[in-house]
């Protein structure tokens, strides 16, 4: 591999896991920078109802692309294991697996969700007048989805390889293609909720471009041949094993976040505007914990992939202080400065007054949630994705339609109502911390190192 790529077998471990966190949590920032650029010009150039629409898209947006985001997760174990390994071979045969997957996947989400668009919207109580603008939103944006797919199994790949910084650079550049993007299509062309989108398929086109790219350009050993493309089907069911699990959580606790968002669509589009308001700012506090996740899987992953057993133990616990650290001082500022900051979204004081009464009631509670990121990232790298999906799954989705089902009756107002998210994340932390404390996790590990002893 070529020297940028961190191998994270060997050195200080709280300085390895640090250089691959940060440009992680850099690379999340920018994708939430760019994000928020399309809620800057359309909030203020177009109005609540355009941002509403915009953030009403989101949920089954993510719905629909949540399961092939967990498929690249589960890429990104089988790769980081391999690479631990040293077995070359495993990891070229996973990455042209992966990008025939990405070609298939690609089209199927682009024929389903430009056709289910209205249907969806409208099932989520999405207010008529703002109807005609959110599907036409999400019917452009989902001809980004081989750029989607694209960008983050390929970023992926790269990370579980050990280079965390080219994805973030990939990403910045398409961060700014964005800027000009928005820019261009609704301030100088005004084809408002249109033009954004139509942002965003550029950006995600030019990252997407800029990471296929560099996995062509690899060392022979593991480089992408376009012409090799393929779905040979034992990689296919490795990925399957572990990647089918992490899609199928992620698109389910995605559910149970837009049957949240149908029913804020009833409390009237100024709710609607200052819980998207709320979701971007929310996003700078989730993606830091998010890359310090992933930044754990890879490094376990690495690591028992190496016999390591006890070096992924101490990451994982380095990971966890690092994680609260980062999300307590985060937490903090935004909380302090959140009418300021929910300035950048709108310029209704009615939105930004309820969106900083959310953000005050929940952001002092987030270092919570680095256990479940943490923790699970930990167990994913062991491979280990079925038992986290259940409890993902029984937690934040079950548990928490329950929640919701019981705030709807006592709370009238979105600030009330979003107190579920807090409640899931207690019970979802104490049940991930369980079953890590017993070790399950690593017994297949703690088998194939004594085997190798002997």
């Amino acid at each position: 591999m070529k020297q940028k790529n961190s191998d994270l077998t060997q050195g200080s471990i709280g300085w390895k896991l640090l250089l691959f966190a940060l440009p992680l949590l850099g690379s999340s920032l920018i994708q939430q920078l760019y994000n928020t650029v399309d809620l800057m010009f359309v909030g203020n150039l177009l109005g609540k109802g355009a941002s509403a629409a915009v953030g009403t898209c989101g949920w089954p947006i993510n719905c629909l692309v949540g399961f092939f985001t967990g498929m690249g997760v589960g890429v990104g174990v089988l790769v980081s294991q391999a690479c631990g390994a040293k077995d070359s071979q495993k990891v070229k045969q996973i990455i042209h697996t992966t990008m025939g997957l990405v070609l298939a996947g690609s089209v199927i989400l682009m024929v389903i969700g430009m056709t289910l668009a209205p249907v969806i919207l409208r099932k989520m109580n999405t207010p008529e007048d703002i109807l005609e603008l959110a599907v036409t939103y999400a019917r452009i944006y989902f001809l980004s989805m081989f750029s989607i797919l694209g960008y983050n199994f390929s970023s992926g790949i790269l990370r579980a390889l050990g280079n965390s910084r080219s994805p973030m650079i990939y990403q910045l550049l398409g961060g700014i293609a964005n800027v000009f993007g928005n820019a261009l299509f609704i301030y100088v062309l005004d084809l408002g909720v249109a033009g954004a989108a139509l942002a965003t398929f550029c950006s995600q086109t030019v990252a997407a471009a800029l990471t296929i790219r560099h996995l062509c350009r690899l060392p022979e050993e593991y480089r992408l041949n376009l012409r090799r493309i393929t779905l040979r089907m034992d990689v296919l069911k490795r990925i399957f094993t572990v990647g089918v699990p992490m899609g199928v959580q992620t698109t389910l606790v995605s559910v149970s976040l837009l049957l949240l968002q149908s029913q804020i669509n009833t409390m009237g589009v100024t709710s609607m505007a200052a819980y998207t308001a709320y979701s971007k700012m929310e996003s700078f506090v989730y993606f830091p914990m998010w890359a310090v996740g992933q930044a754990t899987t890879t490094f376990v992953g690495q690591n028992l992939g190496s016999g390591q057993i006890q070096r992924a133990e101490k990451g994982t616990r380095t990971a966890l202080l690092l994680g609260i650290g980062i999300t307590v001082v985060i937490t903090l500022t935004l909380t302090a400065f959140s009418q300021t900051t929910l300035h950048l979204f709108s310029n209704e004081a009615d939105v930004i007054e309820l969106g900083s009464k959310i953000i005050v009631r929940l952001f002092p509670l987030y270092f919570i949630y680095v256990f479940v990121e943490v923790l699970s990232g930990a167990i994913r790298g062991a491979g280990k994705a079925a038992p986290v999906m259940m409890i993902i799954l029984v937690n934040m989705f079950a548990v928490r339609l329950v929640f919701l089902y019981i705030a709807m009756m006592l709370f009238d107002t979105v600030y009330e109502v979003a107190l579920i998210f807090p409640a899931t994340w207690i019970t979802t932390a104490l049940s991930v911390g369980i079953y890590y404390l017993t070790g399950r996790w690593k017994q297949g590990w703690c088998e194939r190192k004594t085997v190798t002893a002997e």
